[in-house]
């Protein structure tokens, strides 16, 4: 028997709309081109670094050559085990500003105002604080406290506050700005992935789940979502489904699945040899990307750098075993701040995120930890200027996306990561964290003046690994809107996208928890519009 839906992709918002729509009483298959399950790599916190660039775990994507960096080409990773990024990220659990998602509708997308996305903000948590009006519990993604605690994680938020930044009770709470310890999706210490909504949510079906399923093309006959050929265990099969198809594969993997189905811009189908089905300019554009530098100081308190190395790496491996506390239990960030960088503006434009250890990015993407005691603080821009695009390399559904984005778009993204490392180095300079802080290792003295500034960030900036918008929704009136505001691809019945390619632009923080919501919310749009 076929399925209601066909949902594409078993990532952050995949597996929330497929688990959603099982709950609502539909038959779903759930087609994730990944495996399933992850094993102790995706359940240990800590081990994060050793999945990114890792085949088994992640795409590997890379972007083309970027010239605002110097020609560096960066990674773009993209989970490949169920969970999506939820099983490969660093865990920080932030939803964004009210700003944000006020603009979203200002822009078009009607129904995706804070307001209007604060229910399924609470509806997927479980959230260790407890819940209230904007907080929940009882939800399929446990959000807790972070369990590796460093005295020095606390110098540098009161040392935040001693540099006026506010101290905020909840970033997920009633206002997104101030200073505050990271909250992370775990529970006892593990990691909380998208995963849980498949094994049943109230006393609704579950979905069906294919891993390792490769979705070659979505099918569509006279202007309407039928259902997918996709490649399993060497085979070619089609299946069809009689409510439609959610294709939720991403931001990088979205648009390149409907190019490949003849849904995107018309003569770069044509140039790929793809019959057009529907022209929509709009796929693969707007790609937006968080872009961070970092701060990194030397200091001469106990950090998760010291639990890392020699004699005290064991006894972090008895105290993750017996409690589920430690260095083990470590997300990629403790604290974090969200500041304005200048008078006028709308929301914090820089977030800051402190960690107690440092690590050096790869080329490939890898975190490698540094040998000595150490912090770090990365400077984020929220809101970045460029725009890039996501293509087709050839139209064989094997072949990877060309990447097109820059990471520095503009004079003034330059200028407020500056402004951003100044504020970093200020909180640094404040009591009582000055006093343990023997040297800083990243800029360092070489880079002390503005002038040298933009040199620094022009030479170290990274992406933060936050891709969206690749598929926005927008007006009628929006030549580039990929989806109604109801998540329907224009001119194409039965088809929706739920996944981070629709937002229309990036919200302020790590974008995890956007994506999740995005997908739980995604379920009530195919409901009431697929029935």
């Amino acid at each position: 028997m076929n399925p209601d839906y066909i949902v594409i992709g078993g990532g952050s918002a995949g597996c929330p709309v497929a688990g959603r729509l099982a709950e609502g009483g539909k038959r779903v298959v759930l087609l994730e081109a990944g495996k399933a399950g992850g094993g102790l790599k995706t359940r240990v916190p800590a081990l994060m670094g050793s999945l990114v660039q890792n085949p088994e775990f992640d795409w590997c994507y890379f972007g083309e050559p970027d010239p605002s960096v110097g020609g560096r080409p960066s990674p773009w990773p993209a989970g490949k085990r169920i969970g999506g990024g939820s099983a490969i990220n660093g865990m920080m659990f932030i939803r964004g500003h009210r700003w944000d998602y006020d603009r979203w509708a200002e822009l078009g997308a009607t129904g995706w105002d804070y307001e209007s996305c604060l229910p399924y903000f609470r509806r997927i948590e479980d959230n260790e604080r407890g819940s209230d009006h904007w907080r929940g519990t009882g939800g399929p993604v446990s959000v807790s406290e972070c369990r590796s605690r460093y005295t020095i994680t606390d110098n540098w938020i009161d040392a935040a506050v001693g540099a006026g930044i506010g101290r905020a009770p909840d970033l997920n709470g009633e206002s997104a700005e101030g200073v505050d310890h990271i909250q992370l999706s775990q529970h006892n210490g593990r990691r909380s992935s998208t995963a849980g909504y498949l094994h049943g949510l109230g006393d609704g079906l579950k979905p069906e789940v294919r891993s390792e399923a490769e979705v070659l093309k979505i099918e569509v006959e006279n202007g309407r979502a039928v259902g997918v050929t996709y490649r399993r265990d060497g085979q070619i099969q089609t299946l069809h489904a009689s409510g439609g198809v959610v294709l939720s594969a991403g931001a990088l993997n979205t648009p390149r699945l409907l190019m490949l189905s003849g849904i995107g811009p018309g003569q770069h189908l044509q140039d790929m040899g793809i019959e057009v089905l529907r022209e929509l300019p709009g796929v693969g554009g707007n790609l937006q990307d968080h872009v961070g530098v970092h701060l990194i100081n030397t200091v001469d308190m106990h950090t998760l750098n010291n639990d890392a190395h020699g004699l005290r790496a064991p006894l972090q491996v008895l105290r993750y075993a017996l409690f589920g506390t430690g260095a083990l239990t470590t997300g990629i960030g403790h604290a974090q701040a969200f500041v304005r960088g200048r008078p006028g503006l709308p929301a914090p434009n820089l977030q800051l995120a402190f960690s107690a250890f440092s690590f050096e990015v790869t080329p490939e993407g890898n975190v490698l930890l540094a040998p000595e005691a150490s912090t770090a603080t990365i400077v984020g821009l929220m809101r970045p200027s460029h725009r890039g695009r996501v293509s087709l390399r050839s139209p064989d559904p094997a072949a990877p996306p060309v990447i097109e984005h820059q990471l520095l778009g503009s004079d003034d993204d330059v200028e407020q990561l500056v402004e951003g490392v100044a504020i970093a180095r200020r909180v640094m300079r404040q009591h009582p964290i000055a006093p343990h802080v023997l040297a800083e290792r990243r800029p360092g003295p070489d880079f002390e003046t503005k002038e040298t500034l933009r040199d620094y960030v022009r030479l170290a900036s990274i992406s933060m690994f936050h891709p969206i918008g690749t598929a926005k929704i927008g007006t009628a009136e929006d030549p580039d809107a990929v989806l109604d505001p109801e998540l329907r691809v224009r001119g194409i019945d039965g088809l929706w996208v739920a996944d981070a390619s629709v937002m229309p632009t990036i919200p302020q923080g790590n974008t995890n928890a956007t994506a999740i919501m995005i997908g739980d919310k995604a379920s009530d749009h195919v409901l009431r519009t697929g029935g």
